[in-house]
């Protein structure tokens, strides 16, 4: 009998097993509104714990429009009225920061928001869900999980001068791509993990999201301990244990890299896109605003003067941070430096608040996603790097090398990147009810239904939805889909943020299913609460061509076309019946 993964042992399953676990904390944020809609749809009046929520205001701190302050109060009224203790109102810090002073070692945590994976730097098992789900555990204090397979990474070695845990996280991506990791859990091992900081950790296990990764972790030692201020026993994985992949990476043979545009997955060496312009710089978000990076910065720019064509933003991840920057001095050589310091927030990583670029801009950021239009505009472009490397390149103007060299790097590793970023206009996809997608691969959510509407349309509100579906992507779909269409697309299907309107104005038009080869594991989630089937059939796929027809028989499992019929393995018995109530919504109004 061998051992167990961290996963397995956590949730005292065998991967692929369906546990249904109350989390320890349920994290959520501006989304908090809507999922207070849901949970009002759901018959909820009181929620089962509220010693279990954590809401934090941050997405859109302080708010840039009347609607988005109503939703604030509403979210403060509903904190009194349910007597939520754990409450953090506009300029408190990012959701994931905060986090850091409330999740220990052995812990569930889940989030309404798809970098909730980050707080698997404190030996967690922590992951993102969507708004309906968040919503059905206001009401039940539970949900299901499945176990997943699981990735050990062995870390070696120590990072070199001018390498940082960013480019750590994006090695691995441009090594393994964006869904490399789908629905798995990734394992963190090797005497390298004890030269990381706890700050490292976080920036590791936040990007396990944009790996397609169900969570990261790492493992509960002396580090962890020392910042906690206590030793606290945690969970790991057996020396016996089991893995899908495992992967060795000698941290001392890495350098810089950065994600170009338009995905996560497209990483070069930062000396091959060296001496590009740039126009905008980003310090900050949930993946790089922390004391430790606004510090590296601050030795960059300490007594230099940014050039006028460069626009710098700074966003401190937490209060306590930004408070300890101003003692440290580092505020003010930011400010004399030039850069401009924004609220503490999310900032424009999502394209809603400060900071959007401008058309034909290049920006270089900390942040981790650059999708295209993913900062508010479709004609900028955005390179995701270090906070050295941001800063010295927004000294410069251009993209410049942290370890103040020219370098010849080559990244060892290239992932064959999608090529359409957008159906162009004539271009139609719509054949006999089928829209044929299946040439594109990590189709994001951005996509589906941009980011700069999330909030100023609820999930509630999925006759709202619908017109706004794909815009920016196929402009003609949201005009033209009906009932008992069906979707075919490529690999990695609804990969980036976890918001859920994607699924809900799929479901709300009356799609039949989405065919597609794999499928991000958070958008899954949204689709099985919508009551959106997902069938995965890469032959289907691959075999598809303009024009067939579609058959799905969901009772047999099979699809057919062109001529010939496959499989696919049915839903266990307990979320089926979601699909049968029509959604989460209603499922759990029956189960009341």
């Amino acid at each position: 009998m061998s051992g167990k993964t961290f996963v397995e042992k956590i949730f005292n399953a065998e991967k692929g097993s369906i546990v249904f676990k109350k989390p320890d904390i349920i994290l959520t944020h501006d989304n908090t509104s809507s999922i207070a809609g849901t949970f009002k749809q759901m018959n909820g009046e009181l929620v089962y714990d509220p010693d279990q929520l954590l809401i934090v205001l941050d997405h859109n701190a302080p708010p840039t429009s009347s609607k988005l302050a109503n939703q604030y109060q509403k979210i403060r009224d509903i904190v009194k009225e349910q007597g939520i203790k754990n409450f953090y109102d506009i300029g408190r810090g990012i959701c994931h920061q905060i986090m850091s002073y409330h999740a220990k070692p052995g812990m569930v945590i889940v989030g309404s928001d798809s970098h909730t994976c980050t707080a698997g730097a404190f030996n967690a098992f922590a992951a993102g869900i969507d708004r309906t789900e968040s919503a059905g555990l206001w009401k039940q204090g539970e949900t299901w999980f499945r176990v997943p397979e699981s990735i050990k990474i062995t870390l070696n070695g120590k990072l070199p001068q001018g390498v940082y845990a960013k480019d750590l996280s994006l090695w691995i991506i441009g090594m393994i791509g964006s869904s490399g990791a789908d629905y798995m859990s990734i394992e963190y091992h090797g005497e390298g993990v004890k030269t990381l900081s706890v700050s490292d950790r976080m920036t590791v296990a936040n990007l396990a999201s944009e790996m397609g990764a169900k969570n990261a972790v790492f493992p509960a030692d002396e580090i962890l301990d020392a910042f906690l201020g206590e030793k606290i026993t945690g969970i790991w994985a057996d020396t016996d244990a089991v893995y899908l992949k495992e992967y060795v990476i000698e941290l001392n043979e890495l350098f810089p890299v950065v994600a170009a545009p338009h995905h996560v997955d497209n990483v070069k060496s930062l000396s091959s896109v060296q001496g590009t312009k740039i126009h905008q710089a980003l310090v900050g978000t949930c993946t790089n605003g922390r004391l430790e990076d606004l510090t590296e910065v601050a030795k960059v720019l300490k007594g230099k003067q940014l050039p006028a064509d460069v626009q710098m933003l700074i966003i401190p991840a937490s209060k306590e941070i930004y408070l300890q920057a101003m003692k440290d001095g580092l505020i003010e050589i930011f400010i004399e430096a030039g850069a401009q310091l924004l609220s503490t927030s999310c900032g424009p990583c999502l394209g809603t608040g400060q900071g959007i670029p401008a058309d034909g801009w290049n920006v270089i950021s900390t942040a981790n996603r650059n999708f295209k239009g993913r900062m508010g505009n479709k004609e900028s472009n955005i390179y995701l790097a270090s906070p050295a490397a941001v800063a010295w390149s927004a000294l410069n103007g251009e993209i410049t090398d942290p370890r103040g060299i020219e370098a010849n790097d080559v990244f060892p590793y290239q992932i064959e990147q999608s090529s359409t970023n957008e159906v162009k206009s004539g271009d139609d996809r719509l054949f006999e009810k089928v829209w044929n997608y299946s040439d594109v691969d990590n189709l994001n959510t951005d996509q589906m239904f941009a980011g700069n509407l999330t909030y100023n349309i609820l999930s509630t509100e999925p006759e709202k939805i619908l017109p706004s579906l794909f815009k920016g992507f196929d402009d003609s779909f949201a005009e033209r889909v009906q009932k008992d269409d069906i979707l075919i697309a490529g690999a990695n299907f609804g990969c980036g943020s976890s918001r859920e309107h994607p699924a809900v104005g799929l479901a709300f038009a009356g799609v039949k299913a989405v065919i597609c080869k794999s499928v991000n594991r958070i958008f899954f989630r949204s689709a099985v609460n919508q009551g959106l089937p997902i069938i995965l059939v890469p032959e289907a796929v691959d075999a598809y061509k303009a024009g067939d027809k579609v058959d799905i028989n969901f009772e047999n499992g099979t699809v057919t076309t062109g001529g010939k019929t496959y499989h696919f393995a049915a839903l266990p018995e307990k979320l089926m019946k979601i699909f049968t109530a029509q959604g989460l919504v209603n499922y759990v109004k029956e189960m009341s």
